[in-house]
């Protein structure tokens, strides 16, 4: 095992395998989010029934917290292997096979982590949402995106970057697993598209839909929670 994680190699699957999982849990969540359209019934009941059910949540919760720091290891110890591999950098750069995606992904990454603390922070403890409403996702949600406009437009805008990190991170999942060939024509990548695209648009939906009305406060959505 020391072996393995050792190798470039084996950094790079690691890589790959915990990317696709948080790829999995973006998926899973997203779905979740867009429960707020059917009513405050359908999400606090899905929020009630994982926080009800330890031995789903806690397994979850445990597997994406792993995959996060592995994931963020493996890049920076993978960034660090290959600046040390060319101490002078090149005198030209002659993007190839290269995107928007692939030449921000640092950046992005680090925007990425600032961006699970805050929304841990505003979703999760209520730190930073006044009237925070433990187990009623729905009302938190509303108000939220309802009172604090600033903090709907930096998701909209983090929603950006996520869609950008899931389109090159896919794809080089994919790739680096074996699962797709060579192309002759690279910068087509269907699957990572559609994937960012769908991510994008249903996460975006939520603050959007707050914002126009469409997700509008309830009556009384309160229910007796359990304790976290």
């Amino acid at each position: 095992m020391a072996l393995f994680w050792a190798s470039t190699v084996g950094k790079k699957l690691v890589m790959a395998v915990t990317g696709l999982l948080m790829a999995g849990f973006l998926v899973t969540h997203m779905t979740a989010n867009l429960l707020a359209y059917l009513g405050p019934d359908e999400i606090n009941a899905y929020s009630r029934f994982l926080h009800t059910t330890p031995e789903v949540l806690w397994p979850a919760r445990l597997v994406l917290l792993a995959s996060v720091v592995l994931h963020a290891v493996s890049a920076y110890q993978l960034s660090r292997t290959s600046a040390r591999a060319r101490s002078e950098d090149y005198a030209v750069h002659r993007l190839q096979v290269a995107t928007i995606a692939s030449r921000t992904i640092r950046w992005f990454s680090v925007l990425l982590a600032l961006f699970i603390v805050i929304h841990l922070l505003h979703f999760t403890s209520g730190t930073l949402l006044p009237g925070f409403l433990e187990g009623n996702p729905y009302a938190n949600i509303v108000t939220g995106f309802q009172t604090q406009r600033g903090m709907a437009v930096f998701y909209l805008a983090m929603m950006v970057v996520v869609g950008l990190h899931v389109y090159h991170g896919a794809w080089s999942s994919i790739r680096t697993l074996g699962l797709s060939r060579p192309k002759a024509h690279p910068l087509v990548r269907p699957i990572a598209t559609i994937v960012a695209i769908a991510l994008w648009l249903g996460f975006s939906a939520v603050p959007v839909g707050v914002l126009t009305g469409a997700i509008r406060p309830a009556g009384d959505t309160t229910y007796t929670a359990h304790a976290r």
